[in-house]
């Protein structure tokens, strides 16, 4: 925030009406929190679709070739897990299987699509706190852990609940918190290897049917002192290509690969960019009107400084400087607003609104950018006051 340095012209001119500037902050606030709710929707479809793949305990990645995401349900040979684990640098690697399920909820009795995470619970796969600390129950007969994140159409996630998974009985006996996104559709279950081939053995004719011959994905630890680049390349040509074999992390790791997939195959980030793109230009529109009625409202003022012999540019200063501070002080309740929304509907969708600082400095150039813009427009009626018109010469 710039003032002059003797009389703070611009503050003054924005603060003489309280309601006025209250009521133009709050406009300044609405294109800012309009351009944080895009932005964040955005972000989170992104985000939640890595939430899984950032939690997984494995610092390289093995998948079937042909799978273009995570979750497309191409299994590979869990053979090539054994050959891995031959190679040094290889402390040990992990088994994930995964599928969808219906899930009937036990009040409604309509079914809904989960999907089922499944792994040896004396593997430390998925490290969440909740899920270490439940693995035992996990051994036992029908099993099964539920996301709280879940939606509520799924019904009660609690422990204790009994109901059906793929038209047999289970029992939950336990909750964890990860969070929904384009594949899990409702919500996550997480239940023990042994208990995934009973469900999904013998599926019938038209599904897949799993055994532990195959995996869908493979988790590889790297032993500490390793470096992850040069183990990748030599197990990418070593073993069959038949897998593809990714650092987890990295600019050329699984995470980005993932991410790029969902960016570049979805039209999330069009659609969004597009309503982020015009609450850019309904706070441009916004701040000018404002700043506008601001200088009809001192429009005798601006040309008495004219006739003082203050230049034009010493005006378009005074204008710019309000739109600065617009800026910043209609930045604060956009980001106040914006913060409690993504908390509440990240409540209510399971999906992930991360409030990182990379994004608010982002938003708040925007914001600043926004701001100028109007200014530089509203500025021109200043420019062409003429102190002749103004008193009557």
């Amino acid at each position: 925030m710039i003032f002059l340095k003797r009389t703070p012209l611009a503050w003054l001119n924005l603060i003489h009406d309280r309601w006025k500037f209250l009521t133009s902050l709050a406009g300044v606030g609405f294109a800012v929190l309009l351009m944080f709710l895009f932005t964040g929707f955005m972000n989170a479809l992104y985000d939640s679709q890595l939430q899984l793949l950032e939690r997984l305990n494995g610092d390289i990645i093995m998948v079937n070739r042909l799978k273009s995401n995570m979750f497309v349900p191409i299994a590979f040979a869990r053979r090539r897990l054994d050959q891995v684990r031959a190679y040094a640098g290889v402390s040990d690697a992990y088994a994930l299987y995964i599928s969808e399920a219906n899930w009937k909820n036990p009040i409604t009795q309509r079914t809904r699509p989960v999907r089922v995470l499944a792994f040896n619970p004396a593997d430390p796969v998925l490290p969440l706190p909740a899920v270490l600390q439940q693995r035992d129950r996990l051994q036992r007969l029908n099993t099964a852990l539920i996301d709280t994140k879940a939606r509520a159409e799924l019904g009660p996630t609690t422990a204790g609940v009994i109901t059906e998974l793929a038209e047999r009985e289970v029992r939950i006996v336990g909750t964890f918190t990860l969070g929904t996104d384009f594949a899990s559709g409702n919500g996550n279950l997480i239940m023990s290897d042994q208990n995934f081939l009973r469900y999904f053995a013998n599926r019938g004719p038209d599904e897949a049917q799993r055994s532990f011959a195959t995996a869908d994905v493979g988790l590889i630890k790297v032993a500490p002192g390793t470096a992850i680049e040069p183990l990748v390349a030599v197990l990418q040509q070593e073993i069959p290509n038949d897998v593809l074999i990714l650092p987890r992390d990295g600019p050329d790791g699984f995470v980005q690969r993932e991410r790029a997939y969902w960016e570049e195959n979805t039209n999330i980030g069009f659609v969004f960019s597009l309503l982020t793109g015009m609450g850019f230009v309904v706070g441009i529109i916004l701040v000018y009107q404002i700043l506008y009625t601001d200088v009809a409202d001192h429009w005798s003022e601006y040309a008495t400084l004219k006739a003082m012999g203050y230049r034009n540019s010493f005006l378009f200063w005074v204008v710019i400087q309000e739109a600065l501070i617009l800026s910043t002080l209609g930045f604060i309740p956009g980001f106040l607003v914006g913060g409690l929304l993504y908390g509440v509907t990240g409540n209510i969708t399971g999906l992930l609104f991360r409030m990182t600082l990379g994004r608010v400095v982002t938003l708040y150039v925007m914001t600043y950018i926004m701001c100028f813009i109007s200014g530089a427009i509203a500025v021109r009626k200043v420019q062409a006051a003429d102190p002749a018109e103004v008193f009557g010469l």
